[in-house]
């Protein structure tokens, strides 16, 4: 690719050897300076196929005490994340760089300032954060060359639209300005019309999981999902599993399940500072911390190469959602495991998420101290997802809650075992199906 030679020692330094598919077809482009709209899923190594050409570029055209390039990213984290990968490429170069993003004290606010007046090489920010420093006045963008937008489909669920076209409005004209998104529904096309010149496309996702990671699903009533983790926890090894809820809720009250069940477990919601969020994400990578409870706060753009196994809690209420969040394991040429628990209100759900992927995820059978659970009929549930339920089989979540209730209530009078979280001896997780594969 011809880097700058600093660049290639940073890069050597960082372990990259090969050029994944997605970094093949988008560098030689920013290289060419060319406007670029790319579709690429999470774990291809789309974050280095932006940063290291623009950096290679910066290098030769730096606008001493000016900003020369804008990312804009959804999440705090997500931010982090780039300012850590910029800094480790970019360690024997002269670029400077700073993270923008929401969640920090005064403080902060005041270096940001400070480092905005004086002219940074690269902002990684948030859209609102970096508003509020726009409206102080002090912000001179006159000197951008480079936009970037990473994870646009996110920001516009999340509402950014306006914010983004507010910033944008403060760059020049002439810039480069490349658009990043897992999928292209007809408002990326919108946004991109907007902002990009001619854009070179790239089209490198598909809604389908990685091969490595092998998916796995629990078919329950509600009432078994708690003591189904646990056993989860107990029965697959794991250096860090990561759990999924669609509900800060559901996160809060889990952790604390599992705190008073004796596993080490840590919880990350919006709730949370952001200092506390990112001593978690540390704890979590260094593995002082194996297991966390988190919302899809941390579905997208998280990289962290030791997660090994996934957990949804929730089946997602997006197919794309799903795909993010089992994206967070396999990476890095890894393989990785996926379970996905199933209550009969979510059949439906999970019914369509399989036709996304374009595969039946195998089902596996529940541990017998946990009673049987539903029958899979994904095709049934559609209607009991949204109706008030009379306690029926396929009612609804307050019928399904019902029924679950009644089928402990009826294990407990015939002296059956109901698990506590400390089952009486390890169950082999069996496969239900019989679809060929990799062997729990």
């Amino acid at each position: 690719m011809n880097l700058d030679p600093g660049l290639m020692e940073g890069i050597e330094a960082s372990g990259y050897i090969t050029l994944t598919p997605v970094q093949e077809q988008v560098m030689p482009a920013i290289l060419e300076g060319r406007d670029l709209i790319a579709s690429a899923q999470t774990g291809t190594g789309k974050t280095a196929a932006f940063l290291l050409p623009i950096l290679s570029r910066l290098i030769e055209h730096r606008h001493e005490g000016h900003t020369s390039g804008v990312i804009i990213v959804p999440t705090r984290e997500l931010a982090v994340q780039i300012a850590q990968h910029v800094e480790g490429l970019s360690y024997f170069t002269p670029i400077s760089s700073l993270a923008i993003y929401g969640g920090g004290d005064g403080g902060a606010f005041v270096q940001e300032k400070q480092a905005l007046r004086n002219g940074v090489d690269l902002v990684i920010c948030t859209p609102g954060k970096l508003i509020a420093h726009l409206n102080m006045g002090y912000v001179d963008f006159s000197q951008v060359q480079f936009l970037v937008l990473d994870e646009a489909d996110r920001m516009l669920d999340m509402g950014f639209h306006d914010d983004i076209m507010r910033i944008i409005r403060h760059l020049p004209e002439k810039r480069q300005s490349l658009l990043f998104s897992a999928t292209m529904p007809e408002k990326i096309r919108s946004l991109a019309k907007k902002i990009l010149k001619q854009p070179v496309e790239v089209n490198i996702a598909i809604s389908r999981p990685p091969e490595k990671i092998v998916q796995r699903a629990y078919v329950v009533y509600e009432p078994q999902k708690k003591a189904l983790i646990q056993k989860i926890i107990q029965d697959t090894p794991h250096r860090s599993l990561i759990i999924f809820c669609s509900r800060k809720h559901t996160v809060k009250e889990l952790t604390q399940t599992l705190k008073r069940a004796k596993f080490t477990v840590a919880e990350i919601h919006s709730d949370l500072e952001q200092s506390e969020r990112e001593d978690i994400l540390g704890g979590f990578k260094s593995g002082r911390i194996p297991v966390v409870v988190a919302t899809d706060v941390l579905s997208r753009g998280i990289d962290i190469d030791t997660i090994d196994v996934v957990v949804n809690y929730d089946v997602p209420h997006d197919g794309e959602d799903y795909v993010h969040r089992i994206g967070r394991t396999a990476r890095a040429e890894k393989d990785g495991k996926a379970f996905t628990l199933v209550s009969e209100a979510e059949m439906h759900r999970f019914g369509r998420i399989e036709q996304l992927i374009g595969n039946e995820v195998p089902k596996l059978e529940i541990p017998a101290e946990l009673g049987p659970g539903p029958e899979y009929k994904p095709g049934g549930g559609k209607k009991g997802e949204r109706r008030k339920g009379d306690g029926k089989h396929g009612q609804g979540k307050r019928g399904e809650r019902r029924q679950g209730e009644r089928k402990m209530e009826e294990r407990k009078k015939g002296n059956q075992p109901v698990s506590n979280g400390e089952p009486k001896a390890k169950i082999k997780l069996e496969k239900k199906s019989n679809n060929p594969g990799p062997t729990e």
